[in-house]
């Protein structure tokens, strides 16, 4: 299996309002930049974009590692919150419903397809990748304003 690199990151202004996501495809010396957002959404929707468009990406199975900010994706594929919430009918415990079942049954799908580790890292600390994700972001919300 190729082994593939995928830094992610997104902004919004406001929360909800627009947003935009920004990511980063590396396998060995080639690297591809992705980029998208929406006009009215949220900084937590568009994590989730950021992953699934950079896995949606990749043309075969891979080892996976996705570098990100948040700790709302990461913790949620790594401590088993998003297959206990489909598990639960998309409710989180104390029957609340979990949010963005939509994009977590599209995540959880693509984590089928590939083998996918987590590595959470500060965001705005200095990452260049993160850095160079975030500044895809901005630029794409920015588009709609």
């Amino acid at each position: 299996m190729k082994e593939v690199m995928i830094f992610t990151d997104c902004a919004c202004s406001g929360n909800p309002g627009p947003g935009g996501w920004g990511t980063i495809l590396r396998f060995g010396e080639h690297e591809k930049e992705l980029s998208g957002g929406e006009a009215e959404t949220t900084n937590n929707r568009m994590e989730l974009m950021a992953v699934i468009s950079g896995l949606e990406a990749l043309k075969e199975p891979c080892k996976v590692t996705v570098v990100t900010d948040s700790k709302y994706v990461s913790d949620a594929v790594t401590l088993g919150w998003a297959e206990g919430w489909r598990r639960k009918g998309w409710k989180r415990s104390g029957g609340a419903p979990a949010l963005n079942p939509d994009l977590w049954e599209r995540l959880l799908e693509l984590l089928k397809t590939h083998e996918v580790k987590f590595q959470w890292i500060k965001g705005h600390a200095g990452h260049p990748e993160n850095e160079r994700c975030d500044a895809m972001a901005v630029a794409e919300w920015h588009k709609f304003k």
